[in-house]
């Protein structure tokens, strides 16, 4: 039987109570979301906090999907970080206009815990496999966080740090994800699992932005359980400028998968057939964004 380490248990009632809570409790306390990924690691004893600061009364102030401006004015998507999977899911603003948070949600764990389990938990909890970190790394989406001094904005390459660690300091809550969708833009998801809703053998996120012309002005792309970072850079860069033809498109795959993914020999499969895997989910996730993208642009 898996038992969690003892705890003491605290439930906050708004995000500045939650933010004292963390100030006073200190380095032993952690945020508790959904659950559903810190509550398998405790029972594993992987993590062992001293306190838990309940935060799903916060949905309410926390849980929503809505169209906003960035600060120059661009539209763009605003989800709260206690925004459950389920709700992502069924909502139409995001079918329509982010598209990759609808495909990765399809995919995401049961209908049980897409009931309960959150972005923003998911998010923080930074699981090598984990979809959403993938999919935000894509779209270019920007992470909202707030301490008792303030709020700060940062990109998801600073954000997500590595395995199980992201900038979020011990004082502070991810409030919220910011999504830019420009018009012209596609994104898709594609995902590897061994059985419906487990964690991903190899995931990919695709974004693609075309001119009136029909090349790529912006791309982003998204890895997820191939180890190196959650986005590609120099792969993302290799795509601008020119149409995304297929075979264009099976080059810039090829260099993701090649130059800039890590992955290890599991029980999930090889490093080398991962890498491969990796590839083909690239390129397919791409020519769907572009294929979508054309759409928005006509």
């Amino acid at each position: 039987m898996q038992v969690p380490a003892p705890f003491q248990y605290e439930r906050a009632t708004s995000v500045e109570h939650a933010l004292t809570l963390l100030t006073q409790l200190g380095p032993g306390a952690r945020i508790l979301a959904g659950g559903h990924s810190l509550l398998p690691m405790m029972k594993l004893r992987l993590a062992t906090p001293e306190h838990l600061i309940d935060i799903d009364d916060l949905a309410g102030e926390l849980g929503y999907v809505r169209e906003g401006l960035s600060e120059d004015g661009a539209a763009e998507i605003r989800i709260g970080a206690m925004t459950r999977h389920r709700a992502l899911l069924e909502s139409p603003l995001l079918a329509a206009r982010a598209q990759i948070f609808s495909d990765a949600e399809r995919v995401i764990a049961d209908p049980i815990v897409r009931n309960r389990g959150t972005i923003g938990g998911a998010l923080c909890q930074a699981d090598p496999s984990e979809d959403l970190s993938a999919a935000c790394a894509a779209v270019g989406a920007r992470m909202v966080i707030r301490g008792l001094d303030g709020e700060r904005v940062v990109e998801m390459d600073e954000f997500h740090r590595g395995p199980y660690e992201t900038c979020v300091a011990q004082y502070e809550i991810l409030t919220e994800i910011r999504v830019p969708v420009p018009a012209g833009t596609g994104s898709a998801y594609e995902k590897l699992d061994r059985r419906a809703g487990d964690w991903a053998v190899v995931a990919a996120g695709a974004s693609i932005r075309l001119d009136a012309a029909g090349s790529v002005i912006e791309a982003g792309i998204g890895l997820a359980a191939v180890g190196a970072g959650v986005s590609c850079p120099r792969a993302q860069s290799s795509l601008l400028g020119e149409p995304p033809t297929a075979a264009r498109i099976e080059r810039v795959a090829a260099l993701a998968a090649i130059e800039e993914s890590a992955p290890v020999t599991d029980q999930r499969g090889s490093a080398e057939y991962k890498r491969h895997v990796a590839g083909v989910l690239v390129a397919r996730a791409l020519t769907r964004a572009a294929e979508r993208a054309a759409r928005s642009a006509a």
